[in-house]
């Protein structure tokens, strides 16, 4: 009799054994008497939680009892990890059947009453029954599960069954804890301390949202980076621009950056953050033609970086972080594509960015020779690839919102000259410039006294756009230099009618009246 019953003591731990080793489930529960054991398998929603129960079974509604206390339990687990509806497999190892009529109560899952949401599907395996129980129980978990059993085993056959299923348990339990120990957060606090300094610094210097400040500072200007300041693909990861900026962002590098820095330890982390903030910079080189700064494109890497942990271990991910890491990932993409003056441009990138470079160093002892050089390949190409198009963009007629940008930014320091060569040379090779860089050109052709070609470009804003009142005004302006006082009041008025709130185009106008006395027109 006790050679039998080690028969099923050996099963059960053989059955633990299957699952642990070769299913990737991890002991969630094993009772004091270890007769029974529970085992999840999170990061696959429809995997059922696995019940095994060591135990001689009697009559069969000793079996019911217990399979409604396993459905009340189930439904606790369900709770417990979140899910919508829960399975249940529950194996019962049994010396022998009940000894009525039982087969009718494993035919049908039974369903917790209170809400529908948990049902357990039980599976009885007995000694001379073995074959049609491993059948049965294959059929429910839609995988082959069959292993060959002897007559007889000892009870040392089943306490090294059992070392082998817990050794290798805990073994996996260490491995993974391994992963998430591989560097205490030095560089996450570091950033932290930086871009904090930094955007004390913005403030003192003229504010962190004064556009002349972030762009002196180091911003992302597309102009500027066309003409030769690469560094500006590096600071804009420690610029924030207002406070609200730098509050989420340093709150999220805080919630997000020590997870990364512990899977990959510190130098892998900074190697990350900032390949992935410099790809995100060179995206918004490409894609937006706007000042931009943040360490938004850096912090995205960290979700990419997190990706590729979930290609490598989903199983890990996506039992520890994987459905909070998403869920917050979906929401700031879905934030960024819904409102305008975020850069979604540079989030992307540096997702891309994140998820490249952590490829290309992979984890710590754990080296992956071609696949890293692959990724490295690939990150080279992509870089690369990038630069090129945005610089051939640029020399082929270039961005007209970054050439107006930087003429801006030179007219505000009063160097007029460079702005009129910006310009000039981009009406150049666009060949089809706006109104609005017409009009700025001839803004700066003022500014530097040639009055000529300021009326020449005003009667080009005039003419691709009519109803622009400064136009018309500026173009009163040089009549009246010119002493054509008539042409002078005719633009006066013209602007005055377009725009007749504007007080100094009444006063142009009535000042122009007056120096024109026998016209006989009324005023």
């Amino acid at each position: 009799m006790g050679v039998l019953n080690n028969k099923e003591d050996y099963v059960f731990w053989r059955l633990a054994y299957f699952f642990v080793s070769e299913q990737g489930y991890r002991i969630i529960q094993l009772f004091e008497n270890q007769k029974e054991l529970w085992l999840e398998r999170l990061e696959n929603k429809k995997a059922p939680i696995v019940r095994l129960l060591r135990q001689d079974l009697d009559w069969s509604n000793s079996m019911q009892r217990d399979i409604e206390f396993t459905a009340s339990n189930g439904e606790k687990v369900r709770k417990q990890v979140g899910r919508g509806e829960l399975t249940v497999v529950n194996i019962y190892i049994s010396q022998f059947p009940p000894v009525d009529e039982y087969e009718y109560r494993l035919e049908r899952p039974f369903t917790f009453p209170q809400g529908n949401k948990t049902s357990v599907s039980s599976v009885l395996l007995t000694s001379d029954q073995y074959e049609s129980g491993f059948k049965a129980l294959s059929a429910k978990l839609e995988r082959e599960v069959s292993f060959p059993i002897h007559d007889e085993y000892s009870e040392q056959d089943v306490n090294a069954q059992k070392k082998a299923t817990l050794d290798f348990a805990i073994q996996m339990a260490k491995k993974e804890k391994e992963i998430f120990t591989n560097g205490k957060p030095f560089f996450t606090y570091l950033f932290m301390i930086v871009q904090v300094a930094v955007f004390l610094l913005l403030e003192l210097k003229g504010g962190s949202t004064n556009t002349s400040t972030l762009i002196k500072y180091g911003a992302k200007f597309n102009p500027y980076i066309i003409e030769g300041e690469w560094w500006r693909f590096i600071t804009p990861i420690f610029l924030h621009i207002g406070f609200l900026h730098i509050a989420m962002n340093t709150m999220a590098l805080f919630f997000l950056g020590p997870a990364v820095e512990r899977i990959f330890g510190n130098i892998r982390f900074l190697f990350i953050y900032l390949f992935a903030g410099i790809s995100g910079v060179i995206a918004s080189f490409i894609f937006s033609p706007n000042i931009s700064a943040g360490a938004s494109g850096a912090i995205f890497g960290c979700f990419g970086a997190l990706l590729y942990f979930a290609l490598i271990y989903p199983r890990l991910f996506f039992r520890t972080m994987g459905p909070s890491v998403i869920t917050v990932l979906v929401f700031n993409l879905i934030f960024g594509f819904t409102v305008s003056i975020v850069d979604n441009a540079g989030h992307l990138g540096g997702i891309a960015g994140g998820f490249l470079a952590a490829g290309i160093v992979n984890f710590p002892k754990k080296k992956k020779p071609f696949l890293q050089v692959l990724f490295l390949m690939v990150s080279a190409a992509i870089v690369y690839g990038s630069l090129f198009y945005g610089f051939q963009q640029s020399e082929t007629g270039g961005n007209e919102s970054a050439t107006m940008m930087l003429a801006q930014e030179y007219i505000k320091q009063e160097n007029y000259e460079q702005a009129y060569d910006v310009l000039t040379k981009y009406v150049e090779k666009s060949g089809q410039p706006s109104a609005e860089v017409y009009f700025a050109l001839s803004f700066i052709e003022i500014k530097l006294g040639t009055l000529n070609e300021a009326k020449s470009h005003l009667l080009k804003v005039i003419e691709l756009d009519p109803d622009l009142p400064e136009a018309y005004y500026n173009l009163a302006l040089i009549y009246l230099e010119e002493n054509d006082i008539m042409k002078a009041r005719e633009n006066a008025k013209r602007a005055a009618e377009i725009k007749p709130s504007q007080q100094e185009y009444a006063e142009l106008v009535q000042e122009l009246n007056r120096l024109l006395p026998s016209s006989g027109e009324g005023e």
